[in-house]
């Protein structure tokens, strides 16, 4: 089982978005996603966050929120548990990342983005202040199969 993080950086109503567009044969490529990646040997959801932020914006969080856990089951890849986070609070200026382009898009611009279909679930959960969540979510290649959201069948989009 794969471990990730991801993290979407708030500030005056938008988000630090990663246009995925710097890396070939990127399952991410040409989407718009928060910033993390995977864990290295024996780090926890919160070192990972700290690493992966830095190494990819130049930022130091100093504030940030657990929202929940995001399981992946795709037919290309193997399972994956995203910690997913949100941060209010960092030093340090924002650098350039190798693996797309960084951008603050207002948070009411982020539906009309090329975003996963999943993402859309727990960004909406994000934005109406959701408690801790576990949200799984199951793809055949590109399409969103299935969607749960502490263990409750979500319809169809």
């Amino acid at each position: 089982m794969l471990n990730t993080t991801l993290c979407y950086l708030t500030r005056d109503d938008a988000y630090l978005m990663l246009h995925r567009v710097k890396k070939n044969h990127d399952i991410n490529h040409g989407k718009w996603i928060g910033v993390g990646g995977k864990f290295e040997f024996q780090e926890s959801p919160e070192e990972c966050l700290l690493r992966e932020v830095r190494e990819e914006t130049g930022l130091t969080l100093k504030r940030w929120q657990f929202r929940g856990i995001v399981t992946f089951i795709n037919n290309q890849d193997e399972a994956e548990y995203m910690h997913l986070f949100t941060a209010d609070q960092w030093e340090g200026e924002l650098t350039p990342c190798d693996e797309g382009d960084l951008r603050w898009v207002p948070k009411a611009e982020v539906p009309a983005l090329n975003l996963w279909p999943g993402d859309r679930i727990f960004l909406s959960l994000i934005a109406r202040d959701a408690p801790f969540f576990s949200l799984k979510l199951t793809y055949q290649d590109d399409h969103l199969a299935e969607a749960v959201l502490d263990g409750t069948p979500l319809p169809p989009a």
